[in-house]
């Protein structure tokens, strides 16, 4: 049988990937897809360096456009990344009758919605394995794996960038700008780290997530996100003498109001697997009612790694390439009417225990106020620390840490308790907020 065609838009670190995997691996995908799968054509905009990536068998073009116009290509990738021109060039290939396989976590998230019921109205396949955990199989897990199952919950690392901040801080004790700088001079994180270190690289992954776990509509705007930025090492220290570790969480949850979708550091307890995820590396945890809950760990980027998830969606699309439309997996795993409007839930509704850490004056009767206006709020108290004042590196003996971690509360009662003790003349700083979930 005639290899199907591959036109790739892109070729650097992913696209390079895929093209010398995809070669390399040939035979052995060849036998799992049924027939062979060959890049014959790619555009890039500099087209002496994609030339050199290939070789001088596969066309390289300057122009993504003339790449969907070539009536022998089957499948598009698109490796460009962003929401501008890559959406364009998306549902340029969908229109043309391509099958389409993206990395794009962030053009899905924001678009998703437009560009699976484009693709749908036009019988091909978007297949978008690589956008969430590089090279973790998840979105096969969940949209297939998992597929008898009520999905109760997903919690995730899935930005590697934050996590080898995170790790770097525990393991040497220094505070985020520090570690920064060394994760920009080691390739970890980007010139501009925004996406990463502000949570929105997550937030685009968790939303895609959620949209297949609960059967919903991708809605990256409804996500609650909180970044890293603010963390400091004594947080980090603080949360391992209480038998946590702080990660970056990517949490959507089914609850009785709605779908919770959030990203920002939260406390897990230290014996738990996904605490002890270091590194740049990734790993998702998903509850479902039958299954319990499952582990998917594994490199979240990288060429290779995020490769092998571009090719596996090349093989399902191969496979699937002349089987009638309805009986394709659909691309939020929910047949398209079947996803539900079920709410996302609001971040002042979301329910969840709490890490508190307060800079007070060293006087009598400061903790007292302090576990008094909780009390008056309705939130219990499930431990308090406080360090003396010379345990506190640099300030003086009249200044000490207030720690304390709450039982579960609504984040809107959370918000008024904070407000009230931040006014007291006795805190000193602004209090550190972090959440806290048990994952159990």
């Amino acid at each position: 049988m005639k290899p199907i065609q591959v036109g790739l838009l892109g070729i650097g670190t992913v696209g390079s990937g895929t093209f010398n995997v995809l070669k390399r691996n040939q035979q052995e995908i060849q036998g799992r897809a049924g027939r062979g799968i060959e890049i014959t054509m790619v555009a890039d905009l500099d087209v002496a360096r994609a030339q050199s990536v290939v070789g001088p068998d596969v066309k390289v073009v300057n122009d993504a456009r003339a790449v969907i116009a070539n009536p022998d290509i089957d499948i598009v990738i698109e490796l460009i990344g962003g929401y501008g021109i890559a959406k364009a060039l998306v549902l340029e290939a969908i229109a043309a009758g391509k099958h389409v396989v993206t990395a794009n976590k962030a053009l899905l998230a924001v678009h998703g919605t437009e560009i699976f019921a484009a693709a749908s109205a036009k019988g091909v396949m978007v297949a978008f394995e690589a956008a969430v955990a590089g090279g973790i199989p998840i979105i096969k897990a969940l949209r297939e794996g998992l597929t008898a199952n009520r999905i109760q919950w997903i919690a995730g690392i899935i930005n590697g960038t934050t996590n080898f901040i995170l790790s770097e801080m525990r393991d040497k004790g220094l505070d985020f700008d520090v570690v920064l700088k060394e994760a920009q001079r080691l390739g970890y994180a980007e010139a501009d780290p925004t996406f990463d270190i502000e949570g929105v690289d997550a937030a685009h992954k968790v939303t895609l997530m959620s949209a297949i776990a609960f059967g919903i509509p991708v809605q990256f705007d409804k996500a609650y996100v909180e970044g890293i930025t603010k963390l400091g090492a004594a947080d980090i220290k603080y949360a391992e003498q209480l038998g946590y570790r702080i990660k970056l969480l990517g949490i959507t949850k089914r609850t009785a109001a709605g779908i919770e979708l959030r990203v920002h550091p939260t406390l897990v307890p230290a014996k738990r697997l996904i605490a002890n995820v270091e590194g740049a590396m990734n790993a998702v945890m998903a509850h479902g009612d039958a299954v319990g809950t499952t582990l998917y760990y594994g490199k979240g980027a990288g060429s290779e790694p995020t490769a092998s998830a571009v090719i596996a969606d090349l093989v399902d699309i191969t496979r699937l390439h002349t089987a009638d439309a309805a009986q394709r997996v659909p691309h939020l795993a929910f047949q398209p009417d079947a996803i539900s409007n079920t709410p996302v839930v609001a971040m002042s509704e979301v329910v969840t225990s709490y890490y508190l850490r307060l800079r007070v004056a060293d006087e009598a009767g400061v903790l007292a106020k302090v576990t008094g206006l909780l009390a008056e709020a309705g939130i219990s108290i499930d431990a308090v620390l406080q360090r003396e004042a010379d345990e506190i590196s640099g300030e003086a003996a009249t200044q000490t840490d207030v720690i304390i971690l709450t039982h579960d509360c609504a984040e809107a009662k959370m918000n008024a308790a904070l407000a009230q003790m931040q006014a007291l003349p006795t805190v000193l700083q602004p209090i550190t907020r972090i959440r806290k979930e048990e994952l159990a």
